[in-house]
């Protein structure tokens, strides 16, 4: 069994939480730590699309590679939208407290 989206999301919710407790800004803690893991998830896309369609060479990548629908699988996806998920309940949870 896959636990890496369980993983990110428990560490987007960590970096979320440092920097709401820090700053109070609950929203931007949580941007920051999404944002890490679907930059993350996108160039290995990118990579998946130069050893597949690029023949090996970074410089025959379209700039639209990494969004390229056949290099993206469901592992992939979950360990983007797994951690926005978890943050974005978060968020909800954390605000609505106040």
């Amino acid at each position: 069994m896959d636990w890496t989206p369980a993983l990110h999301a428990l560490i987007a919710l960590l970096a979320q939480l440092l920097v709401g407790l820090l700053s109070g800004n609950w929203w931007l803690g949580g941007a920051l730590a999404c944002s890490w893991w679907a930059a993350r998830e996108h160039t290995q896309a990118e990579y998946r699309y130069i050893h597949a369609f690029a023949c090996g060479k970074r410089e025959r990548m379209p700039w639209w590679g990494g969004f390229y629908w056949r290099c993206w699988d469901w592992p992939s996806v979950l360990d983007a939208a797994a951690p926005a998920a978890a943050c974005l309940i978060f968020y909800f949870a954390a605000t609505c407290i106040e």
